[in-house]
């Protein structure tokens, strides 16, 4: 991954995930990336290879897997996604999603669903 632009690496990160591309997904992040669900004070991924495994169990798998912005913000480093996720269950579910960006990489996620 040789984007620095922080817009360009989260983009270039769903545009892997909309593909099931692991390799791909994989190499906008890094290799320590930390994955939060608030309210939970602890990371609930931790690594790259935590990562992997999560996205290669449970979501690529699915066919029907889709990720469309509904609304992005950027302030500075951190990119803020409004998602609606498509075919992990059987309807549409929104997330909203911090995305820090260092040195050209995800470092940290921040993972808000609505109830």
């Amino acid at each position: 991954m040789t984007a620095s632009d922080p817009v360009d690496v989260v983009q270039a990160q769903l545009d892997a995930y909309n593909a099931r591309d692991l390799a791909r997904f994989l190499a906008t992040y890094s290799d320590t990336i930390l994955i939060y669900r608030p309210p939970a004070a602890q990371a609930v991924i931790s690594g790259k290879a935590e990562l992997a495994r999560f996205y290669a169990e449970q979501r690529f798998h699915l066919p029907a897997l889709k990720a469309d912005i509904v609304n992005r913000t950027v302030l500075g480093n951190k990119v803020i996604d409004h998602e609606l996720i498509w075919g992990v269950g059987e309807q549409a579910f929104e997330v909203a999603a911090v995305y820090e960006v260092r040195d050209g990489l995800i470092q940290a996620v921040w993972q808000f669903a609505a109830d």
